[in-house]
């Protein structure tokens, strides 16, 4: 129920995924729990074996814990906890996303258009100074190069952007059921990194389209379960580069410019790094995506073609 007590949407199912997070899980339901609109609650935790479960089904019985027998990873975790609920609004909040007491009343807000498929939320950077943007969405690339929108801005540019996302950021996302599940939910094949770009895109293919809500808000601490210099984030983050574009038909000219750009980082990661985790996961996407059959079109208006070379990497390296 809306603050003016008309409902925006039958129903609210949040879907949060766990691993190997207690702590900051909790006080992610804690701010779940003082927010202005009735909602449920669906948790799946990935086998964290910290104590996770016990602790959500002590503290919170209302909340629906599906505890995984094994680390299933983002996408398929949150397919799981979406087929669990029933509710229109399907919103997706990372467990690492403390957000603001009307965040669900404000992200749910914009599915009273029947056009809107998907609600991109604003989350903020953790810091005790002048609050600043952590990400307002997606904005891509011609090479369908995802790079958070808006980030680094102070947290009053969203409010006066003209700019939408191309897509949401799976950390704080409204998705209305019906689109969310023609769709297919998030692709299977995706552990994690890129899950939410894949399926945002598959949406505005459908013809449902994505906007900013810039008072949905939550800071978000951000790479709380995951290093962000590992091995293994350099494969994951390397096999959605490499599903990407050989699942997209993005053109000829930009997928030179990909293989130019790809390349440059793995060398760049090889010289730094000494690994090849980057170029195998690249190489392990590309083959799992072109085993799904032909490729697919890039929704008209995905691209900010604004985004040229040059302000295509220097926007990546400020990620």
């Amino acid at each position: 129920m809306s603050a003016s007590g008309a409902p925006a949407v039958d129903g609210i199912d949040v879907l949060v995924v766990s691993w190997k997070s207690r702590a900051i899980t909790a006080q992610c339901l804690e701010h779940l729990q003082q927010q202005t609109v009735p909602h449920r609650v669906i948790v799946v935790d990935n086998a964290s074996g910290d104590g996770t479960t016990e602790e959500i089904r002590s503290r919170w019985p209302e909340v629906t814990v599906i505890a995984s027998d094994e680390n299933i990873g983002f996408g398929r975790a949150n397919n799981l906890a979406a087929q669990a609920g029933n509710a229109e609004a399907v919103v997706l909040v990372n467990s690492d996303l403390f957000v603001e007491p009307d965040f669900l009343e404000q992200i749910v807000a914009p599915l009273a258009d029947p056009q809107v498929g998907q609600v991109a939320g604003l989350t903020l950077m953790p810091s005790d100074g002048p609050e600043t943007i952590d990400s307002a969405g997606v904005v891509l690339d011609r090479m369908l190069c995802g790079m958070n929108h808006l980030r680094h801005e102070p947290a009053a540019a969203a409010l006066t952007s003209p700019q939408q996302p191309s897509v949401p950021s799976g950390a704080a996302v409204a998705y209305r059921r019906s689109a969310y599940e023609a769709a297919g939910g998030f692709d299977p094949h995706l552990f994690a990194y890129g899950e939410d770009v894949d399926l945002g895109l598959r949406i505005a293919g459908a013809g449902w389209t994505c906007v900013l809500a810039p008072r949905a808000r939550g800071v978000h601490l951000g790479g709380a379960s995951m290093s962000k210099v590992s091995d293994f984030q350099r494969e994951l983050s390397g096999t959605s580069r490499g599903f990407m574009l050989g699942r997209y038909d993005v053109g000829t000219a930009a997928l030179l410019q990909a293989a130019i750009t790809e390349l440059l980082v793995v060398a760049v990661d090889l010289l730094q790094h000494r690994t090849l985790h980057a170029l195998r996961g690249r190489l392990k996407g590309w083959r799992m995506a072109r085993s799904l059959g032909a490729r697919l079109p890039v929704p008209s208006g995905a691209v900010d073609r604004t985004i040229g070379p040059v302000r295509s990497i220097q926007l990546r390296r400020a990620q």
